[in-house]
């Protein structure tokens, strides 16, 4: 009775060692279900910014209508400076003519002189004045350029985040990011194409 109660306990015993070296000793399978972790896909994605610009019917819109803003107001712009240029150098004409006949004493008189010498001054001031509302309006222009490119911009984010919210509801993704800061990209997490389809599903 000794003798069985002896067996049972050896056999016990090298039962627990030998799930002690199992547990312990054998990484076979801890590795596998580490490379099948390591094998699926980060709750991350990105969108390629520059592509939504290309491809998403309200950027490309909106653009069109800043450039076409652009346009006009360079067109007009040019106008006024031509003007300007065409008024700069008749003045330039006059004032030759003025510098020639006073110095061959043509002038009848010297009010006459003095007449022409002060219409010379008006305008002279006047084109000085022109130069400065034109100095002044190109810049209006810029600035308002560039004010309504930066309004665009805040527009463009704001509804690529409001349609990554709707889209990301589901909180498969825990970051979405831009591309443009990526230095090192890997298959499988580029969602442009979803994003731009969607996008401009919501426009229509």
């Amino acid at each position: 009775m000794k003798r069985i109660q002896i067996i049972i306990d050896c056999v016990l015993a090298a039962a627990v060692v030998a799930l002690f070296i199992l547990h312990f000793v054998a990484p076979k399978q801890v590795k596998t279900e580490e490379v099948q972790i390591s094998g699926e896909h980060l709750p991350i994605a990105f969108v390629n910014s520059d592509s939504i610009l290309l491809h998403y019917t309200f950027a490309i819109e909106a653009n069109e209508r800043l450039m076409s803003k652009q346009e006009d107001a360079t067109v007009r712009l040019d106008g006024q400076y031509k003007a300007f240029q065409r008024d700069y150098e008749s003045f330039q004409r006059d004032a030759a003519d003025f510098q020639r006949k006073l110095e061959s004493n043509a002038f009848l008189s010297r009010e006459r002189a003095e007449s022409e010498q002060a219409r010379l001054q008006q305008k002279q001031e006047r084109l000085l004045r022109q130069q400065q509302e034109l100095e002044n309006l190109q810049a209006q222009l810029r600035e308002d350029f560039l004010m309504e490119q930066q309004q665009l911009n805040l527009q463009l984010i704001d509804s690529v985040q409001q349609f990554l919210k709707e889209y990301n509801k589901d909180g498969r993704y825990h970051v979405i990011l831009n591309d443009a800061v990526i230095l090192n990209k890997v298959g499988g997490y580029d969602i442009t194409d979803d994003v731009v389809e969607g996008l401009n599903k919501r426009a229509k």
